[in-house]
């Protein structure tokens, strides 16, 4: 395990509100291919699959063919132009998913090397909440947390407080 030292200080919170809602006796279906934070959910008892590279605004195979009672998404859903649809395809009882939120200050990410790589949608809370309702889930918990930089500058100073990720456990609604 990490001993309590993360590559990332949203790894801490993602894994610690994960803990509080999710046991690690229940399989979990993760939306996106393996990475870094599939390794910290393995290490801390989580059964993962991962889906498969496939674009998940076009194929929900793998969401419709998974038994696990557990959908995460974490920083993904802001990278699909449609994350309605594969929302609304979730056969599963219970979703983890977090967003970087929408800054004021600063554009939305696109990467100048991947064309794959950008945001689509930076959301609000609400708007994120907003979409989760209306796909059918009920949110039961939330959090968000700053994410500041080291760097100098106006921009870097706002980061020490304006929160940039934002987390939800849902539950489907009956």
């Amino acid at each position: 395990m990490y001993e309590g030292k993360f590559p990332h200080k949203r790894y801490k919170h993602t894994l610690a509100f994960l803990q509080k809602h999710i046991s690690t006796d229940q399989n979990l279906l993760d939306l996106g291919v393996e990475n870094p934070f599939t390794n910290v959910m393995t290490e801390a008892g989580y059964a993962v699959e991962n889906t498969k590279g496939e674009d998940l605004d076009e194929d929900f195979s793998s969401v419709e063919s998974s038994d696990a009672p557990v959908v995460t998404a974490f920083e993904i859903f802001e990278h699909l132009i449609a994350p309605y649809n594969v929302l609304k395809a979730i056969k599963a009882d219970k979703l983890v998913a977090s967003i970087p939120m929408r800054l004021w200050f600063a554009p939305a990410y696109r990467s100048k090397t991947d064309p794959w790589d950008r945001h689509y949608h930076e959301f609000e809370d609400w708007q994120f909440n907003w979409l989760l309702e209306k796909a059918g889930w009920e949110i039961k918990d939330s959090a968000k947390w700053t994410n500041p930089t080291k760097k100098i500058g106006v921009r870097p100073l706002l980061r020490y407080f304006t929160n940039r990720y934002y987390i939800v456990y849902a539950e489907r609604k009956k």
